[in-house]
């Protein structure tokens, strides 16, 4: 018997046991879709420090560099698509075994292979908001704004982020011209959290109402070093639901969970996803 077989034995066990499940999950899940995930097998984080709230909201040149690097970055994100892991997910849901998956991406993979019931826990990176008016503006718009009002002369390499940001040079953010809402004239904004941000309470209580129905919580693809994820564990601990992880290296919960398993995501849930749906 092989490790994944092994891993998917014991998750199809875990599963008949805890039929309502939540489901987290973080970067690696998305890795196989050609999303890069933030950090490595021991958690410790693969880039340049990320951009902050605050500074976006207060600092015209940091959202300069934001948008100057997310011009490069976005097409990754748009293009990726759903891999076994989002498609496994999206089974077992339809299946009966996944109450509410929660996800930590903001690339839409999950509803993009047939999620329904998903909470964008920090948001999603293909709608963007006038921070003047409120309208909402579709990424891709953005896109051919971005790409009107400059000059895209740079060619070196990039190396793409999760949230779909890019290392380039700041030579080459400093240039930009800030794209506008086309209604008032506002600065933009991704509708997404930014590191420093908060979630917004409402979605946060939406996903606690729904663990506290729930049998157990299955984290994948996951560090859980970020709070805002990592708080479903804790939570989960204090109700007394077990917590189950598919990860590959460590996370924050190791010592919280029931089960651990190591095996890729991708096939561990899709022969879980076979032998239970």
């Amino acid at each position: 018997m092989d490790s994944v077989d092994q891993d998917s034995r014991a998750l199809c066990a875990f599963i008949r046991d805890h039929p309502r499940l939540v489901v987290l999950t973080g970067a690696g899940i998305s890795a196989d879709s050609g999303i890069p995930t933030y950090r490595d097998r021991r958690g410790v984080w693969l880039h340049r420090e990320p951009i902050q709230q605050q500074a976006f909201l207060e600092d015209e040149n940091t959202r300069r560099r934001y948008w100057a690097r997310s011009w490069f970055g976005w097409p990754v994100v748009r293009d990726a698509i759903p891999n076994p892991a989002h498609y496994a997910l999206a089974q077992l849901e339809a299946g009966g075994s996944v109450q509410l998956l929660i996800t930590q991406n903001i690339d839409r993979l999950h509803q993009r292979a047939g999620s329904r019931r998903v909470v964008d826990l920090h948001g999603r990176i293909d709608r963007v908001r006038c921070l003047s008016c409120t309208r909402v503006h579709a990424r891709e718009t953005v896109q051919g704004l971005l790409q009107a009002r400059n000059r895209w002369t740079y060619r070196g390499p990039v190396a793409t982020r999760p949230d779909g940001d890019v290392d380039i040079p700041e030579d080459v953010c400093r240039r930009l011209v800030l794209p506008r809402c086309e209604l008032c004239q506002g600065d933009l904004m991704p509708d997404v959290v930014f590191f420093g941000g908060s979630v917004p309470r409402r979605r946060v209580a939406t996903c606690m109402d729904s663990l506290e129905q729930a049998d157990a919580l299955l984290c994948v693809g996951s560090s859980l070093q970020v709070y805002s994820g990592y708080r479903f564990c804790r939570r989960a601990q204090q109700l007394g639901k077990p917590v189950v992880l598919v990860n590959p290296g460590l996370t924050r919960a190791d010592d919280m969970a029931r089960l651990k398993l190591t095996s890729p995501a991708g096939p561990l849930l899709a022969r879980t996803a076979e032998r239970l749906c």
